[in-house]
């Protein structure tokens, strides 16, 4: 979160400030305990004095020799990560078989192959969670609910190029009573029943009904609504030359 509202040059100078003062008070605390503890072994020295004092010299050799250490490491480390970076290619390769041994070839491509497979096994097969499409169907993972209500704007929408003086949608309409004056464009099945109807039916399961659509009842519902948008289709202005070729195109209730 911080790192989004400060920008990243204050980030690198704040961290380079506490760097620099982290390796100041480090260096101001040994040299404190280093003169302390010479002070100390020249006050309990017999002759208090530098003079034959063989624990100042041990002290001040055990600081010699640490700050020789921590300089040569620093130093060592630097080196290192210098020829590192150098190493690195600067332009973009891909790298191939014969770029590395057969051991890490080897091992890489068992790995990947592994992950695939472990990645295939753990797909889910033969699972039902009731109103969500199956896997291997052409609604896998998607809510039939929120899928067949989605298909409401997108036909009020060819509707109204068909009628432009359709009436608004409201929010809990009917789709039946909404869409009445496409009624007439649309066919009707041996029962006497337009694809309007069966639409109408799984809308309302999908709007009011406290269990989720079934796949059947989404199918059906999904099917009207492809059927109504494609007789909106061919009744569109658009695809005919005048508006009597249009209406010998629709489909009209016998």
């Amino acid at each position: 979160m911080i790192s989004h509202t400060i920008s990243p040059k204050l980030l690198r100078t704040i961290s380079e400030t506490s760097y620099a003062l982290l390796v100041l008070l480090t260096v101001v605390a040994t040299g404190l305990s280093c003169a302390a503890l010479l002070s100390q072994a020249v006050r309990t020295a017999p002759n208090r004095n530098w003079t034959k004092n063989f624990n100042a010299l041990v002290i001040g050799a055990s600081y010699i020799v640490v700050l020789a250490a921590s300089l040569l490491l620093c130093v060592k480390r630097r080196v290192a990560v210098r020829l590192k970076l150098q190493r690195i290619s600067k332009t973009p390769k891909t790298l191939e078989k014969s770029d590395l041994p057969k051991s890490v070839h080897w091992y890489i491509a068992h790995e990947y192959y592994r992950a695939c497979l472990i990645s295939y096994e753990s797909l889910p097969k033969d699972i039902v969670h009731e109103g969500w499409g199956r896997p291997g169907t052409p609604y896998a993972g998607q809510r039939f609910r929120r899928v067949l209500l989605d298909t409401i704007p997108q036909i009020d929408s060819l509707a109204r190029i068909v009628i432009p003086l359709q009436p608004p949608m409201k929010p809990h309409a009917r789709v039946l009573h909404h869409f009445r004056f496409i009624a007439p464009l649309l066919p009707l099945d041996e029962d006497k029943i337009s694809s309007l109807h069966y639409y109408d039916a799984a809308i309302q399961i999908a709007r009011i009904s406290d269990r989720e659509l079934t796949e059947e009842e989404f199918l059906t519902g999904m099917q009207a609504a492809e059927e109504i948008m494609r007789c909106l289709e061919i009744c569109r202005p658009d695809r005919s030359d005048s508006s009597s070729t249009q209406l010998n195109d629709c489909p009209h209730e016998t």
